[in-house]
């Protein structure tokens, strides 16, 4: 089993760009768009590119295992997994918008211990390994300094999903308190704020693949990725990203908003 940490970082980076990059072949053309059981769109884009994707771990570290949003699970039982979403963002995707991204988590035994945020049409790639800090396209990156929400750039994916999920009045208790909102989120926006251009993200709703590479990367941004409960985690389903000194009042407006 190979667990070389650094070996793991840099074919990550790589893998994302291959599949990053053929999303490139689709973007702004037409092709056909079709609808999962839960109504979500999908792709012949998302579809190809993390085939692409698997094969390239598959051809690198034949003994890992693999979860992706469009071909499911192999090698389960592994201690390495790569956890894959190829275009986060879809309706972005399908609309033209540039803001929608390729995803790369690893975990060891559980642990999250790389993350890859790639933007193939912004060319902007977010990287990081535990304990090597992140980079925006090669150069150092870190969550600014944010002491208070009065003061925070709120970023979020849309203005109706947190009321679904049940998080209706805590986002609008972050409207009022944040400085400035705005939209078209995804993981772009928790890349947004791990690089210094935003301090909150929010997503009510998040599928593993969608939350795999977040924590990593906000962690060695010296930011936070955690659910609304406080738990710095990529299973509880929901998550945010924000600066340490943001934390306590973060977490205040989800505990008085249950």
């Amino acid at each position: 089993m190979n667990f070389d940490l650094n070996s793991i970082h840099q074919a990550a980076i790589e893998i994302a760009k291959n599949g990053g990059e053929h999303t490139l072949n689709y973007f702004n053309h037409s092709f056909e768009i079709e609808r999962k059981s839960d109504d979500s769109p999908v792709t012949v884009a998302d579809r190809e590119a993390e085939s692409i994707m698997r094969e390239n771990i598959v051809n690198k570290f034949p003994d890992h295992g693999i979860v992706g949003e469009e071909h499911g699970k192999e090698n389960e039982d592994s201690a390495v997994q790569w956890i894959l979403d190829p275009i986060d963002g879809t309706k972005s995707f399908i609309h033209g918008v540039p803001l929608y991204t390729t995803l790369i988590g690893v975990v060891v035994e559980e642990e999250p211990v790389v993350g890859v945020i790639y933007a193939p049409a912004l060319n902007e790639l977010c990287d990081a390994a535990k304990g090597e800090g992140a980079r925006l396209n090669g150069n150092e990156c870190r969550v600014r300094s944010c002491e208070n929400l009065s003061e925070a750039s709120f970023m979020s994916t849309d203005a109706y999903t947190a009321a679904k999920f049940g998080y209706g009045d805590a986002f609008d208790e972050f409207l009022h308190k944040t400085r400035i909102h705005r939209t078209w989120g995804d993981a772009y926006g928790h890349m947004l704020v791990a690089t210094g251009r935003a301090d909150l993200m929010f997503d009510p709703i998040l599928n593993i693949w969608d939350a795999a590479p977040l924590l990593t990367v906000m962690r060695e941004a010296g930011g936070i990725f955690s659910d609304t409960a406080g738990n710095e985690t990529i299973q509880s389903g929901n998550g945010f990203s924000c600066s340490r000194e943001l934390l306590p009042e973060v977490l205040e407006v989800f505990e008085n908003n249950k």
